[in-house]
């Protein structure tokens, strides 16, 4: 389950270090639900995507209160947990209790659209409801964790997005593709929306003065608070993209002047956002020649 969470819109080789820190600190679902936030999100803090990290919680308090601390096999239980959508629960049920469930990730999707030479988007409304079709439809009487990972393999070393090769493909024979790199087709992309904000570096009294997000983006976080004046020139810009966001972040070195901030010790950041990390590292080293006094 926190492996699913975790692979929502990341990589696996981005997932494993954080995997591995994360299940030593809240091996259980019972240490993970009576953690405090703010520990969740300072071992999350690098991930991105943060309402995983906050639905992640809040679905351990679930299982504590409301099925003993146990994860359900049912995929209706499973759905109802927050942050559990109709991919993660089938994952879970498959992998977890090697059930046979249909599970479509991107390899799968890819594998399934050339075998049968869908020429719909795979992420339209139609296209999931075929694709989930056809992968109920090979799926066996038990043994689903296997299945699924066989598929997800072909996908990942053979079938791949570009340059696919087919020649060492063993379902060859069954494949339906007349031009498979062509495949599979998706919607066009949402434009990307360019964004300006700017932001005060205030360092005052050994610390550094920061604000807590109101959200929706990184909501609980610490960021850096707004800057007053934007008349001189940046000292640092921050390019970063965020959803269909394409964002510039300006900094520039402030005073506090009585804003309602937070200082933090350099040695004790609470969790932030990594574009306002990486900010607050480079301003550390370029205003104020500190480069040692941040954590890496």
């Amino acid at each position: 389950m926190v492996s699913e969470f975790m692979l929502q819109q990341t990589t696996v080789a981005a997932v494993i270090p954080y995997f591995g820190r994360w299940m030593a600190r809240f091996p259980t679902v019972e240490a993970l639900g009576n953690a405090a936030e703010d520990d969740i999100l300072s071992l999350w803090q690098g991930l991105g995507y943060y309402s995983r990290a906050r639905n992640l919680h809040r679905a351990a308090k679930a299982l504590l209160a409301e099925h003993g601390g146990q994860i359900p096999p049912s995929l209706q239980a499973l759905r109802s947990l927050p942050g559990v959508g109709a991919y993660t629960a089938s994952a879970i049920r498959s992998f977890a209790f090697d059930r046979a469930e249909p599970v479509i990730d991107a390899n799968i999707a890819r594998v399934l659209a050339r075998l049968t030479d869908w020429q719909k988007p795979v992420d339209g409304a139609a296209g999931r409801a075929f694709l989930r079709s056809v992968a109920r439809g090979l799926l066996p009487r038990k043994g689903g964790r296997l299945h699924n990972s066989s598929l997800m393999d072909l996908g990942a070393l053979i079938c791949v997005a570009r340059n696919p090769r087919c020649h060492e493909c063993p379902i060859r024979s069954e494949c339906r593709a007349r031009r498979p790199e062509l495949l599979p087709r998706k919607k066009t992309r949402a434009k990307v929306e360019k964004v300006s904000e700017s932001r005060a570096f205030i360092f005052e009294q050994g610390k550094l003065w920061l604000e807590k997000s109101p959200g929706p983006r990184w909501r609980g976080l610490w960021i850096l608070p707004r800057a007053e004046s934007t008349d001189a020139r940046a000292e640092h810009v921050e390019a970063y993209a965020i959803t269909h966001f394409r964002v510039r972040m300006q900094v520039f070195d402030e005073l506090r002047n009585g804003r309602s901030l937070t200082g933090h010790f350099p040695d004790a950041l609470p969790a932030m956002p990594s574009p306002h990390r990486r900010a607050v590292a480079a301003m550390a080293a370029r205003v104020h020649n500190g480069a040692c006094w941040l954590p890496k």
